[in-house]
């Protein structure tokens, strides 16, 4: 497991899996429009050495370029042995007799193993100064932004009710040295904590924004973790080892990131955010959130600033995106175990347009029971269009799923539309920002219930003799 960003790249060094732009570029919109390029013709993770403006620092991009990249990141072969080992934790019986208080007991001691550790200090309380936002090569990514963006940062708080922490990535504009604003969209655990900051009449609520840690904490950030699981433990249970983390007085943060910024949030002080562009491909409109107020700046030696590029798919957050359908597919089992697999395409947005879902069906209405209750759980909440195909479906290959839908769906029966119902605030063509409606598409064979009493027509198959004696008679041809 990588102990920081640094131990990651001297890593990829090693591999060869890097490249040094030594010609000097701009962090605004120069470095950013190199960076698209490397993330589009899945090059290696960038570093470039020399930014304009900023001589003491580099800045990266493209680490999660690509699935394969990701799992070796994590040190699995499929992604979703990681949320299968969660799993098998919570699918164990309970203890019977003595052998199984033993076992439940090397269990517990297992889990400890995961509980964040908290050391003295952290890399980056070597350098300090106050405000700083102007000091950090933060990039403007697109033309038409409203100003510098922090993409990749680890936006943390601590929940005032159940003391856990959040780590999410939600983007933070500069508005100059000393405010931003931080876009966390209402449905996220951030907004969650920042609703428990209200009812306890808290309305200065201590935030710190990490850029560059190790990049198994980099990813467990953007992981749509439900509440109230605590962020920092999780991304232990991911790295396999303890998070090492320090107090910073309000906050505990990750004690190997390379920049902090250290501050509050004060949600009854709202400033203009955007306009962005965003992983739609188009411009975000402009939006009021909560201003965040810097105090300190904190920054290792010979600093890294890392940054990501947002835009129409294939971005980072397209395989980070996967990577989560992946990882996460094990849980939606657990609660749905008719589920075979789910597909985001990137294409369709991930959880903010278009699911494919196959399932094993054994009763009438069982596709929309899932549809319907997919839309109930967490950040699938938000997804505007859930197709719903049989097991034999490959839902990977769309022809296949267009196949499904030509010959199963009659419109009138087969279609939901939900009204009024959460959707991403980045759809701009909602009703309303965060309020819009859903589309179900019921593309699985049809009981005879559903079929109008009718039974479903046999598939056309080949003899299966016939195809024997064929398929010896093409391999001695060599054909």
């Amino acid at each position: 497991m990588f102990k920081d960003l640094r131990d990651y790249l001297y890593f990829l060094e090693k591999k060869k899996m890097i490249i040094h732009i030594n010609y000097e570029l701009s962090p605004y919109l120069e470095i950013p429009e190199f960076a698209r390029r490397a993330i589009l013709s899945r090059k290696p993770t960038v570093v470039f050495d020399r930014v304009k403006g900023f001589p003491e620092w580099k800045m990266i991009s493209n680490i999660f370029r690509d699935l394969e990249t990701i799992k070796m990141i994590l040190g699995v072969e499929k992604l979703e042995m990681i949320g299968e080992r969660i799993i098998s934790f919570l699918e164990k019986s309970p203890p019977k007799d003595f052998i199984d208080k033993i076992k439940e007991f090397v269990d517990v001691l297992e889990m400890r193993r995961y509980i964040p550790k908290k050391i003295s200090s952290g890399d980056f309380e070597k350098n300090r100064f106050e405000k700083g936002f102007d000091k950090v090569p933060i990039p403007k990514i697109w033309p038409g932004d409203g100003g510098r963006y922090i993409t990749y940062g680890l936006v943390i708080t601590k929940d005032p009710l159940r003391e856990i922490y959040n780590m999410g990535v939600y983007r933070v504009q500069v508005i100059d040295n000393e405010r931003g604003a931080i876009h966390w969209f209402i449905h996220k655990r951030a907004a969650y904590s920042m609703r428990n900051y209200l009812v306890k009449g808290i309305r200065r609520i201590p935030v710190a924004v990490v850029v560059g840690v190790d990049p198994v904490t980099m990813l467990v950030s953007a992981f749509p973790v439900p509440y109230p699981i605590d962020k920092y433990f999780f991304a232990s249970m991911i790295r396999g080892e303890s998070l090492e983390i320090v107090d910073l007085g309000d906050l505990e943060v990750p004690a190997h990131a390379e920049v902090v910024f250290k501050g509050y949030v004060y949600p009854d002080q709202l400033v203009e955010e955007g306009p962005f562009g965003d992983h739609r491909g188009y411009y975000d409109t402009i939006s009021k959130v909560p201003l965040f107020k810097l105090e300190e700046t904190f920054y290792r030696d010979n600093p890294y600033y890392y940054f990501t590029v947002v835009g129409q798919p294939y971005m980072e957050d397209t395989w980070i995106g996967k990577s989560v359908e992946r990882i996460f597919l094990p849980f939606i089992r657990f609660i749905f175990p008719e589920i075979v697999d789910i597909n985001l395409p990137p294409e369709g947005l991930f959880t903010g347009g278009i699911a494919i879902v196959s399932i094993r069906k054994y009763y009438p209405g069982q596709a929309k029971k899932v549809m319907l209750g997919l839309w109930g759980l967490g950040l699938f909440s938000l997804v505007k269009i859930i197709i719903v195909v049989d097991e034999d479906i490959n839902i990977h290959d769309l022809g296949q799923v267009l196949y499904a839908i030509a010959t199963t769906v009659d419109p009138s029966r087969d279609i939901v539309i939900v009204e009024n119902a959460p959707t991403d605030e980045l759809d701009f063509v909602s009703r309303e920002r965060g309020l819009g409606s859903k589309l179900g598409i019921d593309a699985t064979r049809k009981l005879p219930e559903e079929n109008y009493g009718r039974k479903w027509p046999d598939k056309i198959e080949p003899d299966p003799e016939i195809s024997k004696k064929i398929d010896e008679l093409i391999k001695r041809l060599g054909i």
